[in-house]
C-alpha cells in the first residue's frame, strides 16, 4: 500500500493511551490521527476522519466500547476495530467476534504483539484490495478463523516484577540511544534504581531485543552495556 494506514486510539488511562501512541510510532505504515479518551470523542473522531483502524478498549469511565463497536457496524462503518482490553470474560470475547473486530489483545499491552497485529491487518488490506473476484482459496486466506490454533503465535505473559509500562519506558530510552547503555545509566532515564533496570534490560535480551556486551570501566571492573539489535 502506498499511503499509511490512518488509526484512531480510544483509550480512557492517559499513561497507556500515551503508549499505545509510541508504540504506534515505532511501526512503519501507520499513522496516528487521533487519540480519544471517552466514548463520544471516539465517536466523533471516527466519524470526522474516517480512519481505516480504531484501536479500542472496553471500559470507560461512561460506558462501553462493545457499545462503540455496535454502533459502528449498525451504521456500516468502514473503520476496522482492534480491542486492546483488560477484560477477561468469555462473553465480552464472544460480543467482540459478533462485532466484527479484527483483533483482541489483552493488557498489559506488548510491542510485539501490537506488531504483530497491525503487520496482519496491513497484509489484510493488501489482499482485499488485491482481489478483483471471489475464489474459495483466497476466501480462506483472508478469514482468519479457518486457521489452525497452532498457527497463530500468542503472545507471551511479562515475568514477575516486569510490568508493560515500565518496560515501555526502557525500550524507548535504548531505542532513542545510538550508544550502548549500562543499567544505571538506563535507570537514572526512568528513575529506577540500576538493579530494576537491569531486571528490564536482561528481559528484552532474553526477548531477543536487544543485546549485552560486557565492557571495562575506568576502573576495570567489568559491566553489561545494551543496545538495540540493528
Amino acid at each position: 500500500m502506498s499511503t499509511n494506514i490512518r488509526v484512531v486510539i480510544a483509550e480512557d488511562d492517559l499513561q497507556i493511551a500515551e503508549i499505545q501512541k509510541r508504540f504506534l510510532e515505532r511501526i512503519e505504515g501507520f499513522e496516528l490521527v487521533g487519540l480519544a479518551h471517552g466514548l463520544e470523542e471516539a465517536r466523533d473522531l471516527v466519524d470526522i476522519l474516517k480512519p481505516e483502524l480504531l484501536l479500542l478498549d472496553v471500559q470507560f469511565p461512561k460506558g462501553n466500547g462493545l457499545e462503540l463497536l455496535r454502533d459502528l457496524r449498525a451504521n456500516h462503518c468502514a473503520t476496522d476495530v482492534i480491542l486492546i482490553t483488560a477484560a477477561r470474560e468469555i462473553d465480552t470475547l464472544r460480543a467482540a467476534l459478533h462485532g466484527g473486530i479484527f483483533d483482541y489483545i489483552l493488557k498489559p499491552l506488548v510491542f510485539e504483539r501490537l506488531k504483530e497485529a497491525l503487520a496482519n491487518y496491513a497484509l489484510h488490506l493488501e489482499k482485499l484490495h488485491g482481489m478483483s473476484t471471489l475464489v474459495q482459496t483466497e476466501v480462506d486466506r483472508l478469514l482468519p478463523r479457518g486457521q489452525h490454533p497452532s498457527s497463530a503465535p500468542v503472545a507471551s505473559p511479562l515475568p514477575k516484577g516486569v510490568d508493560a509500562l515500565t518496560l515501555a519506558k526502557v525500550i524507548e530510552v535504548i531505542h532513542e540511544t545510538n550508544t550502548p547503555l549500562n543499567a544505571e545509566e538506563v535507570g537514572k532515564q526512568i528513575n529506577a534504581s540500576r538493579t530494576t533496570a537491569r531486571r528490564y534490560l536482561e528481559h528484552l535480551v532474553s526477548r531477543g531485543e536487544l543485546t549485552a556486551e560486557v565492557s571495562y570501566g575506568t576502573v576495570g571492573r567489568p559491566e553489561r552495556r545494551y543496545q538495540k539489535i540493528r
